[in-house]
């Protein structure tokens, strides 16, 4: 059990936060001082370094190709192409400059930042292929607007799929196929509307269900076959029932009706397995694990966001794996070790601070856009005996500046705000992001024009001329397009054309979900306390794990 060792008000927003003798005992093991921010506003800072589902057209600053980019054109800094950036033509070390005593360490890395290329995206382009609408994902072949997702073909419009083909509008899925509008789903085939869900297939409109065929508006079944709204119904029926969904109209109309039928059905507390010691949401195999969500194969991590693969020793990270000892990190993966401060290194590193796109590298402090180099110093080359006498004085200066054990601030990130990770998450006007000194996109007026066409209720009525069309979102009025691929696919799953563009149907996914914030409850069968993302006012039943178990049909 943890034990409170003091209380302190967040710097950011004053709110009390506590520190525990576990904590305390993790950033001596990684020699940093107590945070000065409160959990929930690290987690702002830390997502505001990304942007991942906003792409943009522009110039390669390096060839003057047309490429995409989650940079806008008007950003600060030249933007290469990965295929020029990862190429002899560039090299970081050139950018190097000498560290001044007489300047905070943010404005000096915000000044070299400013001056080294940025790569357009970030993806494993090298074994990407037809997959160049693509971010924060890799090694997918033939996938457009697919982001934080691996090993995928034939996808489109999906965030967190890994291992999946022929699917769209998925959110957090895991080797699915031929599914639409699955959220939180594993192993499904032919599955629309489905959440929460494994090893189903041929069914529509599921919540809670494990190894179910053949079933529409069902939930928390386990292996049944021909039910509609959990009764048993005749092939024919069933047929029949399908057969009506590629009416826009009669689609909505039924998910609003579904929404209402799943609340006479429990809710798990958590959405996870195989788990020890371990609270937060959709967690998996994980051990020792403390207010952290979307994580697999986590150990000893706290305050953690989409780990995966091995990730152990972790406090304060985002979207972090295959790696161990890291704090206040974003997007560093894949045989990482002893990082602090760092986003997206990659690669082979160890032994960085305060490092931006490194990869295959280590001992680097203030380093941004390095590849294949160690003891470097706001990317100035240092010997090895000049690097550690230099590093140990800039912690010390930065100390008297207070930034030591600060990640880099909102108002210096590379992206701003409003198309950042942050928004989604943490929402603000723009008003109150320019009150706070963080950057902002305006919105490009060439993409909200007026609608082309009217779009038919049914799949069965929209012909191929539709590809050619410019529609309107009927949320936000951002213009977007139907492709090919995507009518085919709904036509061949006898669904209707979305009525919406891919960000907000992006956002009503991840929003379907609770907020990630822990409540104390109890489960509503036997009174066991239980930490859940279910809050009190929501309508849900809760059981815990032994009484949701016991309740599955």
């Amino acid at each position: 059990m943890e034990q409170v060792i003091e209380k302190r008000n967040c710097t950011n927003c004053s709110k009390e936060f506590e520190i525990t003798d576990s904590d305390e005992s993790f950033y001596k093991k990684i020699s940093v001082p107590f945070p000065t921010f409160c959990p929930e506003c690290r987690d702002q800072r830390r997502q505001a370094q990304l942007n991942q589902i906003n792409l943009f057209k522009r110039k390669c600053d390096g060839t003057n190709k047309e490429i995409i980019s989650h940079f806008p054109e008007n950003v600060p800094y030249k933007v290469y192409s990965q295929e020029y950036w990862y190429s002899d033509a560039y090299n970081g070390v050139e950018y190097g400059v000498e560290y001044d005593f007489n300047k905070t360490f943010f404005e000096q890395f915000e000044a070299l930042r400013s001056r080294v290329p940025q790569a357009a995206l970030f993806t494993n382009y090298l074994q990407d292929e037809n997959s160049e609408y693509t971010n924060t994902a890799g090694k997918n072949r033939n996938c457009y607007m697919l982001f934080d997702s691996d090993e995928n073909w034939d996808c489109m419009y999906s965030y967190g799929m890994n291992k999946s083909r022929s699917n769209m509008d998925c959110y957090r899925v895991q080797n699915v196929e031929l599914c639409y509008e699955a959220i939180d789903c594993k192993d499904c085939y032919n599955c629309y509307y489905t959440c929460k869900s494994d090893n189903c297939t041929d069914s529509v409109f599921l919540n809670n269900c494990i190894g179910c065929k053949n079933c529409i508006y069902c939930s928390n079944l386990k292996n049944k076959e021909y039910h509609i709204f959990n009764e048993p119904v005749s092939k024919e029926r069933y047929e029949e029932i399908k057969s009506s969904l590629g009416s826009y109209k009669n689609l909505i109309e039924k998910l609003e009706e579904f929404k209402k039928f799943r609340l006479h059905y429990p809710q798990k507390f958590m959405r996870g397995q195989q788990n020890e010691n371990a609270t937060g949401d959709y967690l998996v195999n994980c051990k020792n694990v403390f207010e952290c969500y979307d994580c697999m194969n986590s150990w000893d991590t706290k305050y953690c966001n989409q780990t995966f693969m091995k990730a152990k020793d972790f406090m304060d990270c985002q979207e972090c794996g295959d790696s161990e000892l890291m704090y206040e990190c974003v997007s560093d993966a894949y045989n990482c070790f002893n990082m602090r401060f760092c986003v997206q290194c990659m690669n082979q590193t160890s032994d960085l601070d305060y490092c931006h796109y490194c990869f295959s590298s280590n001992n680097l402090f203030g380093c941004c856009g390095l590849k294949k180099k160690t003891y470097c110093i706001l990317n100035k080359q240092y010997s090895e005996e000049e690097y550690k006498k230099l590093v140990p004085r800039i912690i010390e200066h930065m100390k008297t500046t207070g930034e030591w054990g600060e990640l880099f601030p909102i108002s210096i990130s590379t992206f701003p705000y409003n198309i950042s990770v942050a928004q989604e998450r943490f929402p603000l006007t723009k008003d109150e992001a320019l009150g706070k000194g963080y950057g902002w996109h305006e919105k490009d007026e060439k993409e909200h024009q007026p609608q082309t066409c009217e779009i038919p209720d049914d799949i069965k009525k929209a012909e191929d001329s539709i590809t050619e069309e410019l529609l309107a979102c009927s949320e936000c009025e951002k213009n977007y397009k139907i492709m090919s691929y995507e009518l085919k696919l709904l036509r061949q799953m006898n669904l209707p054309l979305p009525r919406k563009c891919f960000s907000c149907r992006h956002y009503a996914r991840r929003n379907s979900r609770n907020k990630r914030v822990l409540n104390d409850r109890k489960c509503d069968k036997c009174g066991v306390d239980v930490k859940t993302t279910y809050s009190p006012e929501q309508p849900e039943t809760i059981y815990c794990e032994k009484c949701y178990q016991d309740s599955l049909e």
